[in-house]
């Protein structure tokens, strides 16, 4: 692989010198629908950053890739980024119910938790208790990657990366003002305006505020959101673009909670727990984050063969975290619960920069990309835990103080992330293309503990690689095959003292793309074969300690057809099947199918736009499906399969739009997930949303 790619770039450097007329594709960034920054057209998008950060089609990518345009966050209308990738195939979204205090996908069975997450090309972590969460109403796009990403993106995920794209200014005045009310008292006001500044044709503006007041369905719960984003659009000649994007953000919430099942964590002569039995009743329980974020993205074309881009984004969050949580039964019919707060200030730094080198190659275009990226992220905070409060099975009530408990945890934790990379891009006049890969990343953790006066510092590095080539046969149908690597860190060392080495992951996948007609409708059926490696487990020789020598190995399949079935139907269809499996380990669960995997996902989303005497109304309605799984590895605790059912009906007139969406349409009560003795998390019951929208 490595041989490969020198060579694919060494070939690079003479096409350079020649003396002639190279066509290359548009990788233009603003501007039409191709672009891959811009929303797409209908139900599918022309191309992508995920796979290339310069921009490639989709169809050239040799992996699977997913885009949720601007036009199916329109029809669909998400309350959360979880909501908008719910129909994606291999995406096991709001894997914890009800619970909103971070952006949480499954992808390929792998969490994405702090790593897997981006918003406009930088990571963006949860770190530690703090997250970033973005709300639907700033993004324009979302990205979804499948696969370890170690290339472009560094330590990650093994199962892939989400991509949030957020809107951003346009040199064309807009302005759109919206009401929303919903479930649970929730009101919402939310504007979005912007365009050149004056007559300036060289800079441009756009405002986007939110204001959003209510609750979910938990008893005594809080949904409250105040957001301000401006961004600000700088460019003085075609070659050259900076945009600037910043934004403040208030949100109170209320934490998860694990719902205790009779027969399950407890005697089941008891009797099942009230519906309003939830941790949202006590007063001690709330979630509030202060965050704001600053940064920019410039591009300048030095040539019709390089360009030159850095992106660069500051952020900061407080937050403040109580709960009072199920912990386990103190007896047959007394519930234990423990009391955990958070007081943290979390603060990330992240930087690109990239060199993008085009030129000819062996009767085709080359594209080099070159690039250099830095992430520093830190957080400095508490952590308080007490135990000692019970609740009667026969009669649960929250009548009872609750006060912060003692700190157990006082630290300060700074990781900092580096990486080299370089990516080849080789398009052939056959239809063939090939993209390789090759990165050096280095990660360094310190950790001051306070409490204990010491100060740990971790370093690690890893050398990960990919290479992949798509086969356009000219009749629509489009083969592909490629190869990956990514590797996530591990904190820690074992019974000698030795440092844990970074956990590898490596895909092999095949799949098929059909694109039929003029390119608005994708078809595409994917196999994967995902290994992760250097998993820590059980130490036997030495117990309370750990070892490196785990395993877990995910194969599958994964369907999509999305875009437009004819002049007025649009659809989307995914399936996903994983055979999930730990293949090594000291807990005594290997060969056990991994927890949190549904072995069975499939959804179908069909929007149609009536015409003649109905010309303006049009409703949309979904299905999603997702099979049994096991609550924790030891396969003990198994949680039943789902159905639930969208709906979302709208009306245009003149300037004005009318929705009226709704989730779990006819109220299916169900747990998203269940861990052995602790209890499950309610999926999200029926949420009904009204909004007005007016353009101006």
């Amino acid at each position: 692989m490595i041989a490969l790619f020198l060579g694919s770039t060494t070939l690079c450097s003479p096409a350079l010198a020649q003396d002639q007329i190279i066509e290359l594709q548009e990788i233009t960034v603003e501007g039409g629908s191709g672009s891959p920054l811009s929303g797409g057209t209908g139900y599918t998008a022309g191309s992508t950053t995920a796979g290339f950060k310069g921009g490639v089609p989709v169809a050239e990518v040799p992996r699977s890739v997913s885009v949720v345009t601007a036009q199916e966050l329109k029809d669909r209308n998400p309350a959360q980024i979880e909501d908008a990738v719910a129909y994606v195939p291999g995406v096991a979204a709001s894997n914890w119910g009800v619970d909103d205090r971070f952006d949480q996908f499954m992808i390929r069975g792998f969490d994405t938790g702090s790593t897997g997450i981006f918003r406009d090309g930088l990571i963006q972590k949860t770190i530690n208790f703090s997250s970033y969460k973005t709300d639907p109403f700033l993004v324009e796009r979302i990205d979804v990657l499948r696969g370890p990403s170690g290339v472009l993106y560094g330590p990650g995920s093994a199962g892939g990366m989400v991509n949030i794209i957020t809107k951003r200014p346009r040199f064309e005045d807009h302005a759109e003002g919206q009401l929303q009310f919903g479930s649970h008292n929730t009101g919402q006001v939310a504007l979005d305006m912007g365009g050149p500044v004056g007559d300036s044709d060289t800079l441009a503006w756009r405002l986007i505020a939110l204001s959003r007041s209510g609750a979910n369905e938990i008893e005594g719960s809080e949904d409250d959101r105040n957001l301000v984003s401006l961004g600000v659009t700088w460019a003085p000649a075609d070659a050259t673009e900076v945009t600037f994007l910043g934004h403040y953000q208030q949100d109170e919430l209320t934490p998860n909670f694990l719902f205790p099942v009779a027969g399950e964590d407890y005697d089941a002569s008891l009797g099942d727990l009230p519906d309003s039995f939830t941790y949202g009743m006590h007063d001690f329980n709330g979630l509030e984050t202060e965050s704001w974020s600053l940064g920019y993205q410039a591009r300048h074309d030095v040539n019709g063969l390089l360009t030159l881009r850095q992106n660069l984004r500051y952020g900061q969050q407080d937050t403040e975290y109580r709960h009072l949580y199920f912990g386990w039964m103190a007896d047959a019919d007394t519930m234990e619960f423990n009391a955990f707060t958070v007081f943290e200030r979390a603060t990330t730094l992240a930087i690109d920069t990239q060199a993008e080198f085009r030129g000819g190659l062996a009767g085709g275009d080359n594209t080099l990309l070159a690039g250099f990226d830095y992430y520093r992220q830190q957080y400095d905070g508490t952590q308080g835990w007490a135990m000692g409060y019970q609740i009667d099975v026969s009669d649960p009530n929250y009548d009872f103080p609750v006060t912060d408990p003692a700190i157990y945890q006082d630290q300060k934790n700074t990781v900092d992330q580096k990486g080299l990379y370089l990516q080849n891009h080789t398009r052939f006049d056959s239809g063939i293309t090939v993209t390789a890969g090759l990165r050096k990343s280095w990660v360094e953790t310190e950790t001051v503990d306070r409490l204990g006066g010491t100060t740990t510092t971790q370093e690690d590095d890893a050398l990960t690689g990919s290479i992949g080539a798509t086969w356009d046969l000219g009749n629509g149908f489009i083969p592909y095959a490629g190869y990956t690597e990514g590797f996530e860190t591990n904190i820690g060392t074992d019974f000698f003292g030795a440092m844990f080495r970074p956990s590898d992951s490596e895909q092999f996948e095949l799949g098929l793309r059909y694109l039929p007609g003029a390119g608005d409708l994708l078809l595409s059926a994917a196999l994967f074969d995902l290994t992760k490696t250097n998993v820590l487990t059980t130490d036997t020789d030495n117990p309370g300690f750990q070892v490196q020598t785990g395993e877990v190995r995910h194969k599958g399949l994964e369907l999509e057809a999305r875009g437009r079935l004819g002049s007025n139907l649009s659809a989307i269809f995914s399936y996903s099947y994983i055979d999930a499996e730990i293949t090594r380990s000291n807990d005594g669960d290997q060969g056990n199918r991994t927890a949190k995997v549904p072995e069975h996902q499939a959804s179908l989303w069909l929007d149609y736009a009536f015409d003649g005497g109905l010309s303006g109304w049009s409703m949309g309605g979904g299905l999603r499906y997702v099979g049994e799984s096991w609550g924790d590895n030891g396969n003990t605790r198994r949680v039943d399969d789902y159905v639930v059912a969208d709906l979302s009906l709208r009306y245009a007139w003149e300037n004005y739009q009318a929705s009226l969406g709704v989730t779990n349409l006819f109220d299916d009560g169900y747990f998203a997930t269940c861990e052995a003795g602790g209890g499950c998390t309610r999926g999200e019951g029926r949420e009904i949303t009204f909004t007005l929208s007016r353009a101006f």
